[in-house]
């Protein structure tokens, strides 16, 4: 898609001599902004929207939560400090990690 948009700006019609190339910079602008807009909606928007979804995640998780790490890891959370957290990974182990290195929430305790 953005290789069309190359081409298109690539064949553009070059400027008239004389200087009446009025016409073709306001065409280009208008290509120039209308990329600008593509690049929002297909890169900048979504990757907004994913850092605010794992930041949410991040603040919501609390001890007793089963989390997945970046690295692999399975845990239960056994403790959460203010930038860190304590996982429980088997019996008397217990791993301390980066809250941004949460990458998944698998199951949160039922409430009964």
């Amino acid at each position: 898609m953005i290789a069309t948009v190359f081409n298109i700006l690539a064949q553009a019609t070059p400027a008239a001599p004389g200087g009446a190339a009025g016409g073709n910079s306001t065409y280009f602008f208008l290509q120039l902004l209308a990329l600008g807009v593509v690049f929002y909606f297909l890169l900048i928007r979504p990757q907004q929207k994913q850092a605010k979804e794992k930041a949410a995640l991040i603040a919501a998780v609390k001890t007793g939560d089963k989390v997945v790490m970046s690295s692999g890891i399975h845990g239960i959370v056994a403790n959460v400090k203010e930038t860190t957290i304590l996982v429980k990974v088997a019996d008397n182990v217990k791993l301390e990690f980066d809250k941004a290195a949460v990458a998944a929430v698998v199951k949160a305790p039922s409430e009964s």
